[in-house]
Parts: C-alpha cells; sequence; structure tokens
C-alpha cells in the first residue's frame, strides 16, 4: 500500500502521486551519467579517425592523429566512474579473473582490454613507429630513452617496412570498427534489456547511444582541433573543419531521428506507463530534456552547423559557429546520459509517483568528482601530445603542393 508523500517527506511535498518509501533512493548516480558519455567521446573519436583511414576521406588529415590520441586519453580514464562508483575498486579485478560470460557488466572489462591493449595502442604505435625510430635517433636526455622504449628496439624504417606498418594499422582500424561500436554500444544495451523499466526498455537504445557517441566524439575533436590550433598559433584547416562538421551534421541528424522515432513508438504503444513517463518529462526532465539536450544540445548546433556549412558566411564567423555547435553538442550528449540514467529512477516501480535526485558537491558522487574526472583527459592528452605530436604528419602534408 502507498503512502501519500506529503506525509513521508514534507519537503517534497510537491512530488505527484504515491510512491513507495524504499523506493526514494537513487542507486545511480553522476558518476554512471559520466560513465557512457566518456566512453561515448571513445568511440566517436575512434570513428571519425577510421574515416580518414579506411574511407579515404583524406581531407580529415589534420585530425586523424589527433583523433586517436583523444580516442586513448578519454578511454584511460573511461572506468574511472565505475571503480570511484563500486567504493572498493580493487574488486573489479575478481572479473578477469573469475569470468561471469553472462553478465554485460562484467565482460565490459575484457571490451575494455581489447580495444585499449590490442586495439588503440596498437594502431597508435604502427602509426608512430617510424616517428619513434627516427626520434630515438634525434632527440637527447629523457625524450630520447622514452622514444627508444617505445620503439621496442625495432630501426627498420625501409619502405617495405613502412608499408607493413600501413597494412597493419589498417587492418587493425578494421578491427576497431566493430569494436569501438561494441565498446559503446554495450552500454545502451545494459540499459534497454532492463525489462522492467519502461523509460529504458527499448530495443533503439544500442543504437541511439551509439549515434550519440558518434555526435559526441566528432565535436570532442573539433572543439580539441580548434583550440589547439589557437594555441600553437597555427592556422586552422577550413576544409577539415567544413567536412568534420558537415560529417557531425548528419550524425546528429540520424541520431535524433532515432530518438524521435523511439518517441513516436512511445506513443503508439501507449503502455500503462505512458502517463508517469509524460509527468516525468514535463515535470521532471524539462530542463534536462526539453531546454538542454533538444533545443540547445540538438536544434540550436544544427542550425548553426547549417548556416555556417552552406551559407555564405567569412570564415571567422565560420570557426565561432563551430565551435559554439561543439560546445553546445556536448551539453546535449551529456543531458542524454543524464535522462537515460538519472530519469529511469525518478518514478516509481509501482508507476504512481515521480521522486527527485539531488547533486551533492563532495564526496564520490559529488559534482567536484565529476569535473575532476572530467578534467583528467584533457591533461592526460596534454601530456601525451608532448611526446606523440598529433598533427606533425598533417601540417606536413599540407604544406606540400
Amino acid at each position: 500500500m502507498g503512502f501519500p508523500l506529503a506525509d513521508i517527506a514534507p519537503e517534497l511535498h510537491k512530488i505527484a502521486g504515491y510512491i513507495y518509501p524504499n523506493e526514494f533512493e537513487l542507486h545511480w548516480g553522476l558518476l554512471i551519467v559520466l560513465y557512457p558519455y566518456l566512453t561515448g567521446l571513445v568511440a566517436g573519436a575512434f570513428i571519425l579517425a577510421s574515416l580518414e583511414r579506411i574511407f579515404n576521406v583524406k581531407v580529415l588529415q589534420p585530425v586523424y592523429r589527433l583523433s586517436l590520441l583523444t580516442a586513448l586519453a578519454f578511454l584511460i580514464v573511461a572506468p574511472s566512474p565505475l571503480l570511484a562508483h563500486l567504493g572498493h575498486p580493487e574488486r573489479s579485478f575478481e572479473m578477469f579473473l573469475t569470468p561471469h560470460t553472462q553478465s554485460a557488466m562484467a565482460m565490459f572489462g575484457f571490451v575494455y582490454a581489447w580495444y585499449l591493449m590490442v586495439i588503440l595502442l596498437l594502431e597508435i604505435w604502427f602509426d608512430y613507429r617510424k616517428e619513434f625510430v627516427v626520434w630515438s635517433r634525434e632527440r637527447t636526455g629523457f625524450k630520447k630513452f622514452v622514444y627508444k622504449i617505445l620503439s621496442l628496439g625495432t630501426t627498420d624504417i625501409s619502405e617495405k617496412a613502412l608499408q607493413f606498418d600501413e597494412k597493419v594499422g589498417r587492418t587493425i582500424t578494421i578491427l576497431g570498427i566493430p569494436s569501438a561500436f561494441l565498446l559503446h554500444g554495450y552500454v545502451g544495451f545494459i540499459f534497454g534489456s532492463v525489462k522492467a523499466n519502461p523509460w529504458w526498455s527499448s530495443v533503439l537504445m544500442p543504437i541511439v547511444f551509439l549515434f550519440s557517441a558518434i555526435v559526441s566524439g566528432m565535436a570532442m575533436v573539433l572543439l580539441i582541433y580548434m583550440i589547439a590550433t589557437m594555441f600553437r598559433e597555427k592556422t586552422i584547416n577550413m576544409a577539415c573543419i567544413n567536412k568534420l562538421s558537415e560529417l557531425l551534421l548528419y550524425a546528429m541528424i540520424v541520431d535524433f531521428s532515432l530518438e524521435i522515432l523511439d518517441f513516436i513508438q512511445r506513443l503508439y504503444e501507449a503502455e500503462e506507463s505512458i502517463n508517469i513517463l509524460s509527468q516525468m518529462i514535463s515535470n521532471r526532465l524539462f530542463i534536462s530534456l526539453i531546454i538542454s539536450q533538444i533545443i540547445l544540445g540538438t536544434l540550436v548546433p544544427m542550425a548553426s552547423i547549417i548556416w555556417a556549412r552552406f551559407g555564405k558566411v567569412p570564415d571567422e564567423m565560420k570557426r565561432m559557429l563551430f565551435f559554439v555547435a561543439a560546445i553546445l553538442v556536448q551539453v546535449g550528449i551529456f543531458s542524454t546520459r543524464w535522462n537515460v540514467v538519472v530519469g529511469g529512477q525518478l518514478f516509481s516501480k509501482s508507476l504512481r509517483g515521480l521522486t527527485v535526485y539531488k547533486t551533492e558537491l563532495f564526496g564520490l558522487e559529488g559534482l567536484f568528482m565529476v569535473m575532476l574526472l572530467l578534467a583528467l583527459p584533457f591533461v592526460i592528452l596534454y601530456v601525451i601530445t608532448r611526446f606523440l605530436p598529433p598533427w606533425s604528419k598533417s601540417e606536413t602534408q599540407l604544406s606540400t603542393p
């Protein structure tokens, strides 16, 4: 039997309907929101890199290596939200020692290890191997020592050896594309397979997660490229960002169409949960879903990219519109993760009422911890680029007539 919320928690007197007392606590908070956001950036950045190497979109050459290193930096940090949420991160090693093949979350460790150790690190090594050998001969001091280690004792940079590197690198990239889909698609699979939750239970959930990952990864690489180019006092390659923004627009159209399709399907089915979900959208998630995700995070960036890419706009204005659009995309994708993770826990299992989620400032689930984990990949990326410059090859090719 349910109890009026006004009698149980007076401070929640605005909550509609009834909710059972044991449904007050939300088990997943900001850290679990951050986790799919980070893994999505990894998958999106890697897929962007594969467009240049596999599909021969040569205009994206300036951001190819940057995309790989961005994926690596975010992949290193990606498991951190889960480990922090566990409370005892050392227990995570148990899933490697005693694998549970029927658990999607447990198998993530093996997907993560495969993607990091076999796919991403190997592709970066084969792509930089020639530079490692050359730099180990030319540099001095600590960097010389680092490059000698990274070269793994190889010294052959003949044409035949470089062709072998290219061939192996392309093969790894081909394997990496389905691996990237699996890395982030399984997150949507976890939510979509929870049949007891009508907000999550959708066959489109893995596909929506995947395309939103592509959108966020492309937008993040665009942001990093523009900011890095500005601080390095170099000229932004307009052909590159034009093409990148165009691909970003296409990905956003597909992603938004899938979300609309999912929403229409829910309305058409009109199951018993439709009333409480409607209350949740119009009440608890109105700002994060309607304002942040749809308007600011989707419609405004799409309009900005269309105006900048296909309108008669000066290059300076184009760069500004692309930059603002990329930032708003990140706001929209993070709101998407919030609406899925937190939104799916805001309504009662009895479908009678709504609860609230209050964000803390401190602690493992607090806002400062999330901000720290968000900043950490950029610090790692900066350190990596000190040893593996991502722009040298592209700038050399661009300067060639």
